[in-house]
């Protein structure tokens, strides 16, 4: 099979977005098949797993670089002869993609992954919320089919009115995030580094991700002046310095950007993990600190409400209640027994979410395009914003 990948984002841009896609292509690599990445210029690296890379132009937008359309995709895509086209959370440059595809007789499969619209609603933008789910629509009416990684993410794109949609989730490593790995040299290292050596009855409250306003990780000043909590920030970005003066006074540790063993290494050194922000369409690092065997503390909202069984391997509070989030994690950190059966329960959750299992899932879905086929055409207009 031959697959081009369409990326709005790629390395070096380390989110949710790159990690997908670089599991994707390590399996297409694993199994035989033929590929070709395109994405927007932030200097990647020229191939990937055997795959040729191919960067186009783009602008930046909060440290973030955007894809621009150019003649560039058509001409890759036509040289290259896919199969199939995978656009991964498109937007401009997956748009284009999809429409070039089109063009080609190319079946695309597009994974949304983005809730553009919610940004719009974060932002106080009301009169623009309308018009971010008309975008939507307009990039992934051009798919032949839509993969999105939860039920409420589902939901949003049928309500939008959007078809051809079916759940595929994410992978986890299982062997990199592990409850053995607490005992290692590193996460005691790192435990001691935070205040918390053996012995000690503190507890460490986690977080891995950007730091950026959908994050909303101000809500960590809700659980200000809870005893015995130490608090672990893992991830950069923009608001940084914001967040660093918003919670000045707490004992927060900000660790920075972490990849690879050492990010493994700082799940490994949390008790609790506690993801706040209310517009994930999946929560990738949930899964991350279900597979370290960590009890996760997440909004009822969104992506954590698949991943999250409230009660059993975790808490799910609702969105906006700083009571709520104050006491899921004050329970948590009071009682350890808990915490080691609610852990144990997430670790048992995820063992069958291996990325080798869930990409195969994936590979079927391009089967499925691929053999309903389609003829060469020429994109619609008529639903275009």
């Amino acid at each position: 099979m031959r697959v081009a990948v369409v990326s709005e984002s790629f390395l070096p841009t380390l989110n949710g977005v790159t990690t997908s896609v670089c599991k994707v292509l390590d399996h297409l690599r694993a199994e035989g098949h033929e590929a070709i990445v395109i994405s927007p210029a932030a200097g990647a690296p020229r191939e990937y797993a055997g795959f040729p890379v191919h960067e186009v132009p783009a602008f930046a937008y909060r440290q973030f670089p955007v894809g621009l359309p150019s003649p560039q995709v058509h001409s890759l895509l036509a040289a290259f002869r896919p199969d199939v086209v995978h656009a991964a959370s498109p937007f401009l440059l997956g748009a284009q993609a999809m429409a070039a595809a089109g063009r080609l007789g190319v079946p695309s499969v597009a994974i949304f992954q983005t809730d553009v619209a919610g940004y719009a609603r974060r932002n106080h933008l009301r009169a623009t919320t309308g018009l971010a789910w008309r975008l939507v629509r307009w990039v992934h009416d051009q798919a032949d089919l839509t993969l999105a990684p939860s039920t409420a993410s589902m939901r949003d794109l049928a309500l939008a009115g959007i078809e051809r949609v079916e759940r595929w989730g994410r992978g986890v490593d299982l062997e990199s995030y592990h409850p053995r790995n607490r005992l290692t040299p590193a996460a005691l290292a790192l435990r001691e580094q935070l205040g918390v050596g053996l012995g000690s009855r503190e507890t460490v409250v986690g977080y891995v991700g950007r730091l950026a306003p959908e994050k909303q990780l101000e809500r960590l000043g809700a659980l200000r002046g809870l005893r015995r909590v130490r608090f672990a920030v893992v991830g950069d970005g923009p608001s940084r310095p914001q967040l660093e003066r918003r919670l000045r006074g707490m004992p927060i540790s900000w660790l920075g950007q972490r990849t690879g063993t050492e990010l493994a290494t700082a799940y490994a050194a949390f008790d609790v993990f506690l993801t706040p922000g209310t517009e994930e369409t999946f929560g990738q690092t949930v899964q991350e600190a279900h597979a370290a065997g960590l009890p996760v503390v997440a909004p009822r909202i969104g992506g954590p409400i698949d991943l999250v069984d409230s009660s059993h391997d975790g808490f799910l509070y609702q969105p906006g209640d700083d009571r709520g989030l104050r006491n899921a994690v004050r329970t948590l950190t009071d009682d350890p027994a808990l915490r080691l059966r609610m852990g144990e329960a997430g670790r048992r959750s995820v063992i069958d979410r291996s990325w080798a299992s869930v990409c195969s899932e994936l590979v079927e879905h391009y089967d499925t395009v691929i053999a309903a086929g389609r003829p060469a055409r020429k994109v619609s207009r008529s639903r275009a914003i």
